[in-house]
């Protein structure tokens, strides 16, 4: 061909600059771009060779390479696809914006599917000059006689174009590397960058670092002398650095449950195995395929650590896209490749469309559907894997409605007997002694006064221990017609109340009356709270209750910096105190006595003490006295004093 020179065609004023600066979220963008255009190359060509277009060996391997020369400064990308001709070149290079992509689709569209073509932009080639000060172009197309054509171009707006010595069918695209972006000299940076987004690329992809094979030769060269030996080393068999065929492509019934741990550990490298997953596998209405994990939790930070990995044709975009991925599946790990995704031109996010809400709705659907089959199908499966799935069921159920929809079923709750039921089992069996109420547990350990009460008289509460339990219990209370939660110790059940109690309702009212007087003058205390009541538990003196609605309020002022909503309605805290224990009966004999007086006061606050401790934790200065009291106590009665 004539050497030519001229100036490429910009659709929009001004427009390279941008493309240069602003068009990519990230630098490293252009080797995701080159490389994906390598192979949309190929994929043309193959396709072209299916409808008997292009004559091409059966046997033939296709292939991209990169190979990082730090020492020439450049970065080379080849591929054996489709290639260009003069014409080609000059129509979807010069001209910006002109996506040859969708002209080979429109072209071909009746005879062939795009689905396996990754761009559809027309500007990826030119995130080239993001890093370079040159590039240059080096391509033969498969057309029969076809000319081998150049073309280079230092500043991304003049260009020349000139014939090749290029002999092998497809496409080198050298990049001169500026000086501000010498990082993606250095080859542990390029096939980094190389693992993140084509680890799945549906041809093989190979890397070289010009200089160490050059190190490799001379260091075979000085062997082979020193040996005295003419024979040239065997060069080893390069090995790809992808998977050209991911787990999520095969049939879901044709993977072993082997092949989707070994893919979960190769993929989030997380050597800890899944609870189990679901395999996404669709051709209609949209293709979408992928698979989705539940991970098992090492600790409660963990439900924030998810990661959905969304690729496009194998391509890897990006890591947790909200459009496509719904928020609470972001708590999962996982791939999804979708191919139908209209991605804007730096392939970076994702427009916003009808189309993609579907694509949402239906992974969501998947996901409900595969949790209702382990419910139904394997239901002691399902309550082993539930103190690791509740944070995100329940996450899911108050983020989308059509997931609770779906799910509130088979949501389910695990009992202070160790059983998992699910709400309407457990307001069905409790509904005489609950009085309708769902009693839970927010620390087992610490509450557990209260839920030795709770089985001491055939009672049961469910254990809400998550961080999400508060909203949970919120969401279910606005959704659930007549399902009201209290805590364990916000409030005493009927059932737990001795009714046969010998004392009479006037002897009742002056016990109370004396004991309330006594704790309140031994503690100093005027606005404390006190009731009394005959308890079937004969061994406890004392506890604290503290009304659901208080409680409630007093969270939500932690949560919103310590503001006094609690000022606003009052304490409802009470000190509940058992007439019918021995200690609290002493305590009434005592309370006359001169040289008792010190000891009922030490008792009295005794008794508060512990009782607080079974709700919540004593504040230093408390737990100091109370270690002080304890001591004094102890020690009158070695002394027998």
């Amino acid at each position: 061909m004539n050497r030519e020179s001229g100036s490429i065609s910009i659709n929009t004023e001004n427009i390279f600059p941008i493309i240069k600066k602003w068009l990519y979220s990230e630098k490293d963008i252009f080797i995701r771009e080159l490389v994906s255009n390598g192979s949309d190359a190929i994929s043309k060509l193959k396709k072209l060779a299916s409808i008997g277009e292009a004559q091409i060996d059966g046997d033939e391997k296709y292939y991209i390479k990169v190979i990082v020369d730090k020492e020439q400064k450049t970065l080379k990308i080849i591929d054996n696809g489709i290639g260009m001709t003069d014409e080609e070149v000059k129509k979807y290079i010069n001209q910006i914006a002109f996506s040859g992509v969708k002209d080979f689709v429109e072209k071909y569209k009746d005879k062939t599917d795009d689905g396996q073509i990754i761009g559809h932009f027309g500007l990826g080639f030119y995130s080239a000059f993001m890093v370079s000060n040159k590039v240059q172009i080096d391509t033969l197309s498969y057309q029969k006689d076809a000319q081998a054509v150049r073309w280079t171009s230092t500043s991304g707006i003049e260009y020349e174009m000139e014939a090749s010595d290029r002999t092998e069918r497809g496409t080198t695209i050298t990049l001169h590397i500026a000086e501000d972006s010498e990082e993606f000299l250095e080859p542990y940076r390029v096939r980094e960058t190389l693992v993140k987004y084509f680890s799945f690329l549906p041809f093989e992809l190979f890397f070289e670092d010009a200089n160490a094979v050059k190190d490799d030769e001379t260091k075979d060269e000085d062997d082979n002398k020193e040996d005295g030996e003419n024979t040239e080393k065997k060069a080893q068999e390069p090995t790809p650095i992808n998977d050209t065929n991911p787990l999520w492509l095969k049939n879901p019934k044709d993977c072993t449950e082997e092949e989707y741990k070994d893919f979960y550990r190769k993929v989030f490298f997380d050597f800890n195995d899944p609870l189990f997953w679901i395999h996404l596998n669709m051709d209609y209405p949209f293709n979408l395929k992928g698979i989705l994990y539940f991970p098992k939790l090492r600790n409660e930070m963990d439900n924030f650590e998810g990661q959905i990995k969304l690729f496009y044709n194998q391509v890897f975009v990006a890591d947790n896209i909200k459009e496509v991925i719904p928020e609470f599946l972001m708590l999962l790990k996982g791939t999804i490749d979708c191919p139908d995704l209209p991605l804007n031109v730096s392939r970076s996010f994702l427009q916003n469309d009808g189309y993609v809400n579907k694509i949402s709705a239906h992974i969501t659907k998947k996901v409900a559907d595969k949790l209702i089959s382990i419910f139904e199908n394997e239901r002691e499966n399902y309550n082993k894997y539930w103190d690791d799935i509740n944070p995100f069921v329940k996450f899911g159920c108050i983020k989308e409605r059509k997931f609770y929809d779906r799910v509130k079923d088979i949501v389910i709750f695990k009992t202070t007997g160790g059983e998992y039921v699910t709400l309407k089992d457990y307001l069905e069996r409790n509904k005489e002694k609950h009085e309708n109420k769902v009693f839970y547990v927010t620390d087992e350990k610490q509450q557990a006064q209260y839920i030795k009460m709770f089985k001491d008289n055939d009672m049961e509460a469910v254990m809400m221990t998550a961080v999400i339990d508060n909203h949970f219990m919120q969401f279910l209370e606005m959704n659930e017609s007549g399902v009201k939660f209290q805590r364990i110790d916000s409030d005493l059940s009927e059932s737990m109340k001795d009714k046969e109690s010998s004392a009479d309702e006037s002897s009742q009212k002056e016990i109370s009356e004396t004991l309330e007087k006594l704790f309140k003058e031994s503690l100093n205390n005027d606005k404390l709270t006190i009731k009394v009541e005959a308890l079937k538990a004969t061994s406890l003196p004392g506890m604290i209750l503290l009304s659901e609605q208080s409680r409630r309020i007093q969270e939500m002022s932690r949560m919103y910096g310590g503001f006094n909503f609690g000022g606003m309605y009052g304490e409802e805290e009470s000190l509940v105190l058992n007439s019918n224990n021995g200690l609290i009966k002493s305590l009434l004999s005592l309370k006359d006595r001169e040289d008792k007086k010190e000891d009922v006061k030490l008792i009295c606050e005794h008794i508060y003490d512990l009782a607080k401790m079974s709700h919540e934790q004593l504040e230093p200065d408390a737990m100091t006295r109370f270690i002080e009291r304890s001591n004094s106590l102890l020690t009158r009665l070695a002394s027998g004093e």
